[in-house]
């Protein structure tokens, strides 16, 4: 079983950057790939970013390319979301998700753990 439990969200000004964190617990990080999803309001959730075991493995939504960026720290067993330039579309509840599955990937229904969410919301 593991525990997720994100944080560093909050309100930004389109350009803007945030840094969202995103703390693990009850078994070590690095047995799992892990990503960010966000659901915006009326819409269905959709993937952000995904990091492998390996942290220089990582894969991005074409929305976010160039903008964002995944990290993972398994001795600290935390995984982040650096955003930058950021948009009034990028306005979100961002949740943090991790997977045993070594074919997961950017599908929701691929990842068993979820964290409750923080939420972004970036003003123009």
């Amino acid at each position: 079983q593991v525990q997720l439990v994100e944080s560093g969200g909050g309100l930004v000004q389109a350009g803007g950057s945030l840094r969202l964190s995103c703390a693990a617990s009850g078994r070590p990080l690095s047995n799992y790939r892990m990503a960010w999803f966000r659901q915006a309001p009326g819409k269905e959730r959709e993937f952000v970013a995904t990091v492998s075991w390996d942290p220089s493995r990582t894969y991005y939504a074409d929305s976010v390319k160039g903008r964002f960026t995944i990290s993972r720290d398994n001795d600290k067993n935390m995984v982040y979301l650096q955003m930058n330039s950021l948009k009034p579309e990028d306005t979100a509840t961002y949740y943090c998700a991790a997977s045993s599955d070594s074919g997961a990937l950017y599908y929701s229904s691929d990842y068993r753990y979820w964290g409750q969410g923080t939420r972004v919301t970036v003003s123009s």
